[in-house]
């Protein structure tokens, strides 16, 4: 796991091993790296426009090709089919700290039940025909549909005081962030009065804008999490045209506190609470957000700052490298490892030694401040 996604290798037509993105929410495997695809020689089948928010053209371009073999310890797919992309717009090595090469989407969940164990960074994949579910009182059950290769549940959450609603969701491994709600998805959906505005991430189409809140209480099965921190993207950044309305998505930062069956074959979600269960949701309470690069991702740029947050406040700028952090170099720390510290602990103070885009250095001490 790598900021809250899943990082599986695998061997591309007997190459490799790749690193990919687990991801259940996206319908058909893509390789990101249009470098490797070439390295590899694959063929160039039929190619698409990819269409971004509101229905505009993106410029970005994507082919298919087929006939791939995709082998994972003890797992072959001999004949899978793949969208390339033409730029690697996601810089998802960049993003993530680590190399990645595309994303592997929900054909890994057709085949198999498939069994996530976040505190022990372990997956299994278990045949269909012959999984037994696992005995325990401790386990609860979530009736899944699987539509247009994408699974779905009902729960009900609680919007405010006297308002819970059951939200249709989409159960996305490949989202990094707790839930993520669309208002405009239903009339009675409300937004919460305490809400931070924030850029929340990026699609293929670029940033997706809107604001950070909470809400009371989501229910999964007997399990209740309180205080979830919660996405809601503009509407003009959700890309609405799909063909199953939904309310929204479950993602990793929820989902990593269970130990968890995504049986797709029976149509169910299996859930026993970890250690993690109680852990509260945190936002970055620093104010930047870093950018991996350099040939083992271990130099951070500061890729943007928040106004008005921490580090605006102790003078941080978008495009200085950071150098070192309480005193120990910046290049000992994964991007994981940065991005947890800076999530950690409201109050705590962090000093910075960071290099201006002409050469110079600078300090500075960063008091962290839980902004939601």
């Amino acid at each position: 796991m790598h900021r809250n996604l899943l990082v599986v290798k695998a061997l591309v037509n007997g190459t490799g091993p790749y690193n990919f993105l687990l991801d259940s929410g996206v319908g058909v495997s893509i390789i990101t790296a249009p470098a490797l695809a070439d390295s590899l020689g694959l063929k160039h089948g039929q190619q698409f426009r990819v269409v971004g928010a509101g229905g505009l053209d993106s410029g970005l371009l994507a082919y298919q090709t087929d006939s791939v073999r995709i082998a994972l310890p003890g797992v072959v797919a001999p004949h899978m089919t793949w969208l390339v992309l033409s730029d690697d717009v996601l810089n998802l090595s960049g993003y993530v700290g680590v190399p990645i090469h595309g994303i592997l989407g929900s054909e890994l969940f057709r085949s198999f039940v498939v069994t996530l164990r976040p505190q022990l960074d372990y997956l299994s994949l278990n045949d269909p025909a012959t999984y037994k579910q696992p005995a325990g009182k401790d386990w609860t059950s979530i009736p899944l549909t699987v539509e247009n290769n994408k699974a779905y549940f009902t729960a009900p959450v609680q919007l405010t005081d006297s308002l819970t609603l059951p939200l249709k969701l989409v159960l996305d491994t490949g989202a990094s962030h707790a839930l993520s709600l669309e208002l405009d998805s239903d009339p009675r959906l409300v937004a919460p009065a305490r809400r931070l505005p924030t850029d929340l991430g990026r699609g293929l189409t670029g940033t997706v804008h809107g604001f950070l809140g909470r809400v009371a209480t989501l229910h999964l099965g007997r399990y209740v999490l309180r205080s979830v921190l919660t996405s809601f993207p503009d509407a003009a950044d959700v890309h609405r045209r799909v063909d199953v309305p939904r309310n929204g998505n479950i993602g990793y930062e929820l989902l990593k506190r269970f130990t968890l069956v995504i049986d797709y074959p029976h149509q169910r979600l299996l859930l026993r609470p970890n250690v993690s269960f109680r852990d509260p949701f945190e936002h970055d309470m620093c104010g930047i957000e870093l950018l991996a690069t350099g040939p083992n991702y271990r130099r951070f740029v500061v890729l943007r700052v928040v106004p008005g947050s921490p580090a605006a406040i102790a003078g941080l700028e978008p495009d200085e490298e950071l150098l070192s952090i309480n005193l120990i170099p910046a290049n000992e720390f994964s991007l994981s490892e940065l991005d947890r510290m800076l999530h950690s602990v409201d109050g705590r103070d962090l000093f910075m030694i960071l290099r201006r885009p002409d050469g110079n250095l600078h300090t500075t001490s960063v008091r962290l401040k839980r902004q939601i």
